[in-house]
């Protein structure tokens, strides 16, 4: 089975209308390089001795490597993967840019690290452009082109694909294959990788056992809040080294954080945050899985939105003190805009959206629920608080 994937068309519409370079973040097996091994003209790989040693020599022999000494009818397109292993890689891109950014096009792919570093400070700044690459969703399935509209119209998903969504998860290569045997070892080797290499080349671990342990238990409490002294305890550790811990397994795309949205709301929780699994095919109760499942979509819009210039966007959640909670917000420059609660099965509409919607004066409210049949009409229609199909509401995205 072949999808194609809405990112090539993302880097291909970039190109077009921008000098930029494209620095292309995401997690590990996301489909970072097969994308851009497609597009590029010449792929060059830090991890690979032969790439090193011309990367080394410089951007004047990489530029020979790309033929920018000739007439080209286009701007070759020359992909660096793996360079932040490179401790100078900033210079040497910014070198790249300044010199032959008129002659050629370049992209830069990496998961964790180039992420960290480019939080610092930034030489790069004003040269290049940022995408978050996520695994397939519902309107990845459906559509793999740019569009200057926020919301698609709804669209229905193949049975098929719906159900390898749930199943497998949204990473290509289980996604693709459909395999649950190749599916449930491809989980191991990825959380092997990420306990054993990747973290590795980020800190100095001298607990993995204990690591390990906190991964395992993240697994099972995702869509919880997260008290960090509590986890401390089960793996005795401290306090800072949990955080610091959770703090690297979000950089490295294990999971992510939702921190809760405070202004206006009366008596609402201002620090714990909700903890949430990239790959939503690894959590076994229903009701949370369910929910890391909508958690994952509504991430991929919002960071998708933003990358392609339509606005500034976050996703957050509302909880107060006397345990009124609605799952997800997502706040439209700087303004609530549309709440967004998670259910599995139950279409009993949640009391917490009206008054969470009169506390913010969020736009939509919205009980997205998984169980429900496909309607072919647009959840965003109407202001008030309403139950949805969640094959409807997730083909609206991105």
């Amino acid at each position: 089975m072949v999808h194609s994937r809405l990112y090539s068309a993302i880097l291909q519409d970039h190109f077009r209308q921008h000098r930029q370079m494209a620095l292309v973040s995401g997690p590990r097996q996301v489909g970072k390089t097969t994308v851009c091994r497609e597009l590029g003209s010449v792929y060059l790989n830090w991890d690979s001795s032969d790439d090193r040693r011309l990367i080394l020599s410089g951007p004047n022999r990489i530029a020979e490597k790309a033929r920018l000494d000739r007439l080209n009818e286009t701007r070759p397109l020359i992909v660096f993967d793996e360079l932040h292993k490179y401790a100078k890689w900033k210079a040497l891109l910014k070198g790249m840019f300044d010199v032959y950014g008129e002659r050629c096009q370049i992209a830069v792919t990496g998961s964790a690290k180039i992420e960290i570093l480019r939080r610092g400070s930034d030489s790069l700044m004003g040269r290049y452009f940022r995408y978050r690459m996520h695994p397939f969703s519902v309107a990845e399935c459906l559509h793999t082109d740019v569009s200057d509209e926020l919301l698609r119209a709804p669209q229905a998903i193949a049975e098929d694909d719906w159900s390898a969504l749930w199943t497998h998860g949204g990473f290509p290569e289980p996604f693709l294959k459909r395999d649950p045997r190749f599916t449930r070892r491809w989980q191991t080797l990825r959380t092997e990788q990420l306990t054993q290499g990747d973290l590795r080349e980020l800190t100095v671990l001298q607990n993995l056992g204990a690591m390990e342990t906190l991964t395992l238990l993240l697994q099972e409490r995702s869509g919880q809040q997260l008290v960090y002294s509590s986890l401390a305890r089960d793996i005795g550790v401290a306090v800072d080294t949990v955080r610091h811990w959770i703090d690297l397994l979000q950089r490295l795309h294990f999971g992510f954080l939702l921190r809760p949205y405070f202004n206006n709301v009366r008596k609402a929780l201002r620090k714990e945050p909700k903890w949430f699994l990239r790959d939503w095919s690894q959590v076994s109760d229903t009701g949370a899985k369910a929910e890391t499942f909508i958690a994952c979509h509504l991430l991929k819009a919002v960071e998708g939105w933003t990358d392609l210039g339509l606005g500034q966007f976050e996703l957050r959640y509302v909880r107060d003190k006397l345990q009124r909670e609605v799952d997800f917000l997502i706040v439209r420059d700087r303004k609530p805009w549309c709440l967004v609660e998670a259910k599995s099965s139950d279409t009993h509409l949640s009391d917490s959206l009206p008054y969470f919607q009169r506390e913010t004066g969020a736009k939509h409210a919205l009980q997205v629920v998984l169980d429900l049949p496909f309607v072919a009409k647009s959840c965003f229609e109407q202001t008030e608080p309403i139950i949805v199909p969640a094959r409807t509401f997730l083909s609206q995205l991105v």
